[in-house]
């Protein structure tokens, strides 16, 4: 199965448009656990089967794991996310952007060593740097467009000179990844949902890519505003699904030891609140 192959039979097995991110600090990991980098696979592994039902995809952020020297823990992690949702697929959070030789050898970290089905990109060194991982069958890219961070304006929503009207370069990297980077047939782009209209723009520029949108929760973007921007959904062709990402809400949602149970219950709400939402 191709990366959107696995994205869209999860959204149908759990009707879930949530991707879970995990992103372990210890310092907040519940008492038992708190402070302790050898526990990050068990924090971890406990939010994966409290969620795995509801999940559309999970994202490890691969810096709370390289930071604590738990690469390790890492593949672990994705292993067990394997045992008991293999039909969720794991979104690696690297944002990796360099030259073709070394992007080979972070595609080679990323769907080799961890395992993973999809990776984050950043897209400004241009399509030698993306190219190596379109060329791995069925994996999935997603590249940085119109990120949630307050920074994301200083390069992403300025206009490029052009024939074309100035669009911005936000836009520009939507229109070639829908377009004629798309090699594979596997890209998809990272949106904000702070910037809904932006998500909107991005939707008609790029109507049939699958778009990972952090910033629901902690970060305060809306929910319901997030899908009606984004989602295109139809039941005889595969379309623009989305995919909302909930990382530290869900994570830390109690610091008591019933923390699996306080993550479940505040994923659940999310997905049942971004399915209220959809058309």
């Amino acid at each position: 199965m191709t990366f959107l192959d696995m994205l869209h039979g999860a959204r149908r097995q759990n009707r879930s448009l949530l991707c879970v991110g995990l992103d372990p600090e210890p310092s907040r990991f519940p008492a038992a656990h708190r402070g302790r980098p050898s526990d990050i696979f068990a924090f971890c592994a406990a939010i994966v089967d409290a969620t795995a039902d509801l999940a559309m995809a999970f994202k490890p952020q691969i810096a709370y794991f390289a930071a604590h020297r738990a690469e390790d823990q890492l593949e672990r992690l994705i292993a067990h996310i394997r045992q008991v949702a293999p039909q969720v697929p794991v979104i690696l959070d690297a944002k990796r952007g360099d030259i073709g030789s070394t992007a080979e050898q972070y595609a080679i970290e990323a769907f080799e060593r961890f395992g993973a089905d999809a990776v984050t990109l950043s897209p400004f060194m241009g399509f030698d740097s993306i190219e190596p991982y379109l060329k791995r069958h069925g994996k999935g890219a997603f590249l940085l467009c119109r990120t949630s961070n307050p920074g994301g304006d200083d390069l992403q929503n300025q206009h490029l000179a052009s024939v074309d009207g100035q669009p911005r370069v936000y836009e520009h990297i939507a229109r070639l990844a829908q377009g004629p980077w798309n090699l594979n047939g596997q890209l998809g782009l990272v949106v904000g949902a702070t910037y809904p209209a932006e998500i909107q723009r991005v939707r008609e520029l790029a109507p049939s890519l699958p778009l990972l949108i952090p910033g629901v929760g902690a970060q305060g973007g809306d929910a319901a505003a997030t899908v009606r921007a984004g989602l295109r959904e139809a039941a005889d062709a595969p379309t623009g699904l989305i995919a909302v990402n909930s990382s530290r809400a869900i994570l830390y949602a109690s610091a008591g030891e019933d923390f699996a149970a306080a993550a479940r219950s505040v994923a659940q709400r999310t997905r049942d609140e971004l399915e209220a939402a959809c058309p």
